[in-house]
């Protein structure tokens, strides 16, 4: 699939028209400065925002500790035995 490039000159005109395609495909489009890529325009998904992918990622590997001020790992020192 091959992405659809748009000048920022023509962006700059058509904006909101080129925002609702990229809306309603569900494709990306692709800006660019002279030739040169700059900028990627994608539809939003909720469900695969990168915040929430590394968020995800973390659930359920947090610890609570009860009394945080409490020594933690005491009984893994060897001294202390």
């Amino acid at each position: 699939m091959q992405l659809q490039t748009i000048s920022k000159s023509s962006f700059k005109a058509k904006a909101l028209e080129y925002m609702r395609l990229v809306e309603q495909s569900q494709q990306s489009i692709i800006i660019t400065d002279m030739g040169n890529p700059v900028v990627q325009i994608s539809p939003y998904d909720a469900k695969n925002t990168d915040v929430d992918n590394k968020l995800y990622a973390l659930r359920g590997t947090l610890l609570e500790y009860e009394n945080p001020a409490d020594p933690v790992g005491v009984e893994d020192w060897e001294a202390l035995q």
